[in-house]
């Protein structure tokens, strides 16, 4: 794909092979269940191994994806630009052609035709969201944050009459009392309600490593972790700076015969530059999906491949991010 959980605050290109998830803990609004079929990477155990995938739009390693309102002819126009923190409001938008006609046909991807992910700048709010999409090409859903602030909007799908798909990206503004968050720590362990999430592994530069998940619930292994969208987790990454917009898919489907509904999910990731990275996991268990998020940093490694590896930021250039 041409892209792909931008305020310029947060950026990620991570070049990697990812779970599927949105999700911060904060809760999010439901979403459907239904299973995507097609497989992502290679098929293994869900738990160890697999194709990397994401980052640039061939090699894994481009720029960050949602960095731009328009890309290839492709614009996100935000109808709703303001919300009122704390209420529960309608976000409307269009994706309008080369032509600034609204598309009206999308190619499905992970159950849904267009993905919808609402960050803070500060990374301590996030949702996922399916929005509905009227017939005259007009996408809406209601949302309730409650933080004033600056947001960031991306849209990730791929246009009815294109191979790849985009991410795009816009601001929103959250009305109401501001009072800026700081990013929160590092940590190896999440938690929400009964279930802890750690994570073992360490981005790097330059090379891809193991970042693996796994998922207890009351101190005990979860090992039969439900399929949502398409796959047992859900992964969209944030890098601080530019709040650049990558989303990634795990190795392996659920009912493959080969990937494992838990306790693990891991992936293979690479970090494109120094810098403190928002990984944001969902995952579903009885029914319910669960968000978890962690706050990782990175180091320049010693050969100097902390550089980026390719340019971020400012609205002409072309975004990565969403890798199939």
């Amino acid at each position: 794909m041409n892209t792909g959980m931008k305020i310029t605050a947060f950026a990620v290109t991570l070049a990697a092979t990812f779970g599927a998830a949105y999700g911060v803990g904060n809760g999010v609004d439901p979403v459907s269940t239904e299973a995507d079929a097609a497989a992502h990477g290679q098929h293994g155990d869900g738990a160890d191994g697999g194709k990397a995938k994401g980052g640039g739009k061939e090699g894994g390693h481009g720029p960050p994806g949602g960095l731009q309102v328009s890309e290839d002819g492709y614009t996100l126009a935000l109808e709703t630009e303001r919300l009122e923190a704390g209420k529960k409001e309608e976000l409307r938008f269009e994706v309008l052609d080369e032509a600034g006609k609204p598309v009206t046909e999308y190619k499905r991807e992970h159950g849904k035709d267009l993905h919808l992910i609402v960050a803070s700048r500060g990374l301590t709010e996030y949702r996922h969201l399916h929005p509905s999409l009227a017939e005259g090409g007009t996408w809406s859903t209601d949302v309730e944050l409650p933080e004033a602030g600056d947001y960031r909007v991306f849209t990730d799908f791929i246009p009815g009459d294109e191979a790849e798909g985009l991410t795009l990206g816009a601001d929103l503004a959250v009305g109401g009392d501001y009072d800026p968050p700081t990013l929160p720590e590092e940590s190896k362990t999440a938690t929400v309600g009964d279930y802890e999430v750690t994570l073992d592994g360490d981005l790097t530069t330059g090379q891809g490593t193991d970042m693996r998940f796994t998922v207890e619930k009351n101190g005990k292994p979860v090992t039969d972790l439900d399929p949502y969208l398409g796959a047992y987790g859900h992964l969209v990454a944030l890098r601080a700076g530019d709040m650049g917009y990558l989303h990634v898919h795990p190795n392996g489907t659920p009912g493959d015969g080969e990937t494992k509904p838990g306790p693990g999910i891991s992936f293979m990731a690479t970090a494109p530059t120094a810098g403190d990275y928002r990984l944001f996991l969902d995952f579903k268990h009885e029914g319910e999906v669960r968000n978890v998020s962690f706050t990782v940093p990175v180091a320049a490694s010693d050969d100097g491949s902390g550089k980026e590896q390719a340019p971020s930021g400012g609205e002409e250039e072309k975004s990565g991010g969403h890798q199939h």
